[in-house]
């Protein structure tokens, strides 16, 4: 039995958590969850989690009138609550389905505690991956993959030796703007960015998608997990979603992991590895109704946040932190209405072109540059 502690439940990674979990009631038990400001989607959980012991939820006010509706449970809210679902003693695998920077301290928290983590948070490993992989190390922890395309090339490499590997073949699918042209995308409504053709994603993971920034992040989480230089690490826009990654060897034999596009199967895979479960309620892949699979490479003049973020894998330092800070502010303010679509590049390239680098930061530098990052966006943001 693998008990669990999910961070950002009432997400669509949380979400699909859950039914994993539930699907499968004789390996695993869900003890502790957090949730942001859906509290209808989170009563709709706690109802399926009898072994549920403790909840946090982001706002105080909610925190407080939940723990009178729900007595039996222990309540925590904030930054504050997240870390202290982290560090409890009553789970064995942290399920990190945060979005954004937010996810990186209750990573470390886990881990210190000697939790395994199960890691959807990208910005984990983007902002602070030589941090996150010495923790491991140090409390000897496991880090197992959920996003699709990590949990493929995961799935690639079992069986084989580390050393024989070529490269990585990271797949795209282009996003909900692919088809059309730069100039194209002058005036896209946040509408049609968040109409993704392929995969149902959160709102902001969604637009990142349109940007290719969402491509960039797996990139440099790439390295991190798989500790292979930018130089192996491709990245193929791939239409139907069908193939996830590939692995290529010394001897040009290519290993590919293909599936629906069901998320629900990078998280189970990541919960119950080494073994693999049957995956209820999901239909299987069907190539012969797939009938055509499409590839074309990936172009930084067409995606050029995806150029960037080679740029700050290969930098590191102060550089990813900034991209993704400036990012993730810049993102909202698009789905707020405030600027264009083109304007979300522009605003994280002159961050990270502007504000200062720092080669080797402490783990407190990586922190003072996400917040500089966010308050260079904000200014610009004031003065348009």
């Amino acid at each position: 039995m693998k008990r669990c502690c999910v961070l950002g439940v009432t997400g669509s990674i949380g979400v699909q958590t859950v039914d994993v979990c539930t699907a499968h009631p004789e390996a695993f038990q869900i003890t502790s969850i957090s949730a942001g400001r859906n509290i209808p989607q989170l009563k709709k959980l706690i109802a399926q989690l009898p072994q549920l012991k403790a909840v946090c939820v982001q706002e105080e006010a909610d925190c407080q009138r939940l723990a009178q509706e729900y007595p039996n449970l222990e309540w925590v809210w904030g930054e504050t609550g997240l870390l202290r679902l982290s560090e409890r003693d009553d789970y064995d695998v942290l399920v990190n389905a945060l979005v954004g920077f937010v996810g990186l301290k209750p990573t470390l928290q886990a881990i210190e505690a000697g939790h395994d983590i199960a890691l959807a948070n990208k910005e984990t490993l983007v902002v602070a991956g030589v941090f996150v992989n010495a923790a491991c190390r140090q409390h000897h922890v496991t880090l197992l993959p959920i996003d699709s395309e990590h949990s493929a090339i995961f799935q690639c490499l079992q069986g084989s030796r580390r050393e024989q590997l070529s490269r990585l073949i990271i797949t795209a699918s282009g996003g909900s703007f692919r088809d059309k042209t730069r100039e194209e995308l002058r005036g896209v409504t946040v509408a049609q960015a968040l109409a993704h053709p392929n995969w149902s994603m959160g709102a902001k993971i969604t637009i990142d998608s349109a940007t290719m920034m969402n491509k960039g992040f797996e990139v440099i989480e790439a390295h991190w997990l798989f500790d292979v230089d930018f130089d192996h690490i491709d990245v193929l826009i791939h239409k139907e979603s069908v193939i996830h990654s590939l692995v290529e060897y010394q001897d040009h034999a290519v290993i590919a992991q293909l599936g629906t596009a069901d998320m629900r199967l990078p998280i189970q895979y990541a919960l119950s590895y080494p073994e693999r479960l049957e995956l209820f309620n999901s239909q299987p892949l069907d190539l012969a109704t797939v009938g055509t699979l499409h590839f074309a490479p990936a172009d930084f003049a067409r995606y050029p946040l995806l150029g960037l973020a080679y740029e700050a894998g290969r930098k590191q330092g102060t550089m990813p932190a900034v991209m993704n800070a400036a990012n993730e502010e810049a993102n909202a303010a698009f789905r707020e209405g405030k600027i264009s679509f083109l304007d979300i590049e522009e605003l994280v390239i002159d961050a990270c072109r502007t504000l200062a680098f720092t080669e080797t930061p402490s783990l407190d530098a990586i922190f003072e540059a996400d917040r500089q990052a966010r308050e260079f966006v904000k200014s610009h943001l004031k003065g348009a």
